[in-house]
């Protein structure tokens, strides 16, 4: 999948992708088993995971009549790339913008801070 493809994964979505990279294949049945109380109906899940294959995140190996589905992205680069349009679109690209926004809104403890200050010198050092 290219950075271009990439489309943000409304929260049923996430939810659903959530659950395939934690098991890594999955049939619908055992998706809907993971999912909390209510859960919903099997063909919500079904039109959920071929919305996802349609996007290009998921792909399926057929037994018979089902499909066992996995993702086609990991989590970390979803992640990655949502983070940047993040940044880019609210932030201008700006890092510190961004930190700025998150410590006023967030209450930053000084733990954290120096975790963050100590994380910023390390990757500064590389």
């Amino acid at each position: 999948m290219t950075k271009k493809l990439i489309k943000e994964l409304t929260k049923a979505e996430l939810q659903i992708m959530q659950l395939l990279w934690s098991r890594e294949r999955a049939f619908v049945n055992d998706l809907l088993d993971d999912l909390p109380e209510p859960k919903p109906a099997y063909n919500t899940v079904s039109t959920i995971v071929r919305i996802l294959e349609k996007k290009g995140y998921v792909s399926h190996e057929s037994y018979g009549k089902t499909h066992r589905y996995f993702p086609l992205i990991d989590r970390d680069t979803y992640l990655n790339l949502f983070m940047k349009g993040v940044l880019n679109s609210f932030f201008s690209n700006s890092v510190f913008n961004m930190v700025s926004f998150l410590s006023k809104k967030e209450k930053i403890s000084m733990e954290e801070a120096d975790k963050i200050l100590k994380m910023l010198t390390v990757d500064s050092d590389k």
